[in-house]
């Protein structure tokens, strides 16, 4: 963590970000975790949270720039990316038969491209009888983030500079829901991997960003307790994500609030 941001890290919000990421591996560990995979939708607030946050920090301090933006993303994600995408290639070349080798290539190519979700969506999707056998299913996630992001930090600073931050971020946040919503009823599957349908989730924790701390207009004997309260709103989240089963992305809005409530904290 570079030292421009290690004075706004919250520790409570890394906890979260470990369970979201336990709850996954456990959901997909032979099912021990059955809504489990929730967790992708915690990690999404998280990421909203913590990476529009540094954005509408660097706006004020008048530092922002969206070349430095990607490249410090693509130095922190491509290091571990290019392991992985290698060390796949290099044990399927012993293991797999010219034909499984073809398709893991193309999947390779696709996370590396950070598209894989939109591979996925249009595969058997993710609970699909052939979902545990596709090696980089789990790079669905980064191709939403990176998409988002490709976008995400024009559309921040232009609310900012309007002074239309939160206010816009709303908006947006309410139509990619009522997208989802309707999305899901006609084609669950691309409601579950599609950058649009998935924006309100990131947008509700830049949201909560761009709220700013909500302890600054609380007295001072209320503001020292909440942080208390912190493993409580984890403890809910958890519970969330446990409970959640496969509701489909209908029970999005449901599923949300555990995450957002645990980062308000």
């Amino acid at each position: 963590m570079s030292g421009a941001h290690s004075a706004d890290y919250r520790a409570d919000v890394d906890g979260l970000r470990a369970v979201a990421v336990i709850a996954v591996i456990l959901f997909h560990a032979g099912g021990r975790l059955g809504g489990g995979f929730v967790g992708v939708d915690v990690f999404f607030v998280i990421s909203g949270f913590l990476i529009s946050g540094v954005i509408l920090r660097e706006l004020e301090r008048g530092r922002f720039s969206v070349v430095d933006f990607h490249t410090r993303r693509i130095r922190r994600i491509f290091p571990a990316l290019i392991v992985v995408l290698a060390a796949v290639l290099a044990i399927g070349w012993f293991l797999l038969l010219p034909g499984e080798y073809t398709r893991l290539a193309q999947r390779t190519m696709g996370g590396a491209a950070f598209l894989s979700n939109i591979l996925e969506q249009r595969d058997s999707g993710y609970f699909g009888t052939e979902a545990p056998r596709r090696t980089l299913l789990h790079l669905w996630s980064l191709g939403v983030e990176e998409q988002f992001y490709l976008v995400w930090p024009l559309f921040v600073g232009l609310l900012w500079r309007r002074r239309y931050t939160s206010s816009g971020i709303a908006v947006a946040l309410v139509a990619s829901w009522t997208t989802c919503v309707l999305q899901s009823r006609a084609d669950a599957t691309a409601a579950f991997f599609l950058p649009y349908t998935r924006l309100w989730e990131l947008a509700a924790g830049a949201l909560l960003a761009s709220a700013g701390s909500p302890l600054a207009v609380l007295p001072a004997t209320v503001a020292f307790s909440i942080p208390r309260l912190r493993p409580l709103a984890v403890a809910l989240a958890c519970a969330m994500v446990v409970r959640g089963g496969r509701c489909g992305m209908g029970g999005g809005k449901r599923r949300c609030t555990g995450p957002a409530a645990a980062v308000r904290a």
